[in-house]
């Protein structure tokens, strides 16, 4: 079973070496300090299992078993944590189980056991990923890794064929996710202004009438005015309105 630690305490992530140690079949293939170094080595190693503690800087340990929920294969996560409260929030994200620190041997062992169990049965089961709340970060990949691309440095996603072109502060990426979905899962953050175009509410300064009678929304950061299509003004004015 190849196993991957994932905390910001390097006490933590000592004890749980020694523990997996003692345990027959069980390799450490890697080790992060955060969600977002997590997310990028589940990609890079394809671990059986992560031990991921939830309370860490940036993207926490919830949100990143959703981002590993993605991978393929995709790996069994054990949150392990200082506190019990979180408890409903990670078998939501579909975690194999919940370990309370200082974890002990007997229960660390116990998880492992359902670990294997998930991973014999992982090829011929496919599990949907649940969605236990609005994301914070997109993900592209690039080249075999994963680039984290944060909610609110994006400015606006353009449908191209397939594919979505995250437009953020740090250049342009590509997604594979639907523009509809995105629409859904951030209505209180982005305005549709055409039929392939989202942009974040707090992006857009006007909108002016263009030298061809069309609609254009100018950006606080965009180099060029966007245009909007004749069904989305009416609604966009609206919005801009009460913003």
């Amino acid at each position: 079973m190849r196993v991957l630690i994932a905390d910001d305490e390097p006490l933590a992530r000592q004890r749980l070496r020694a523990l997996l140690a003692a345990q027959p079949g069980v390799e450490v293939v890697g080790e992060a300090v955060d969600g977002g170094e997590a997310v990028h080595a589940c990609l890079e190693r394809r671990p059986d299992l992560v031990l991921l503690d939830i309370s860490m800087p940036g993207i926490d340990g919830l949100e990143a078993a959703r981002h590993m929920a993605t991978c393929q294969p995709r790996p069994a996560v054990v949150f392990c944590t200082a506190h019990d409260a979180h408890a409903l929030s990670a078998f939501d994200a579909e975690a194999i189980d919940y370990l309370v620190k200082p974890v002990r041997p007997e229960r660390l062992a116990a998880a492992l056991e359902r670990v294997r169990t998930f991973v014999a049965g992982r090829g011929r089961q496919a599990r949907a990923s649940a969605d236990a709340g609005t994301r914070t970060h997109l993900c592209a990949r690039i080249r075999g890794t994963l680039r984290l691309i944060a909610i609110d440095d994006v400015r606006y996603l353009q449908a191209e064929e397939k594919y979505v072109v995250v437009h953020h502060a740090r250049g342009e990426d590509l997604i594979e996710e639907s523009l509809k979905s995105l629409e859904g899962e951030f209505a209180d953050r982005f305005v549709r202004i055409h039929r392939n175009c989202l942009v974040a509410r707090n992006e857009i300064l006007e909108l002016r009438r263009a030298p061809d009678g069309h609609t254009q929304a100018v950006l606080r950061h965009g180099d060029h005015p966007l245009e909007v299509s004749r069904r989305c003004v009416a609604q966009l004015r609206d919005t801009l309105r009460h913003l």
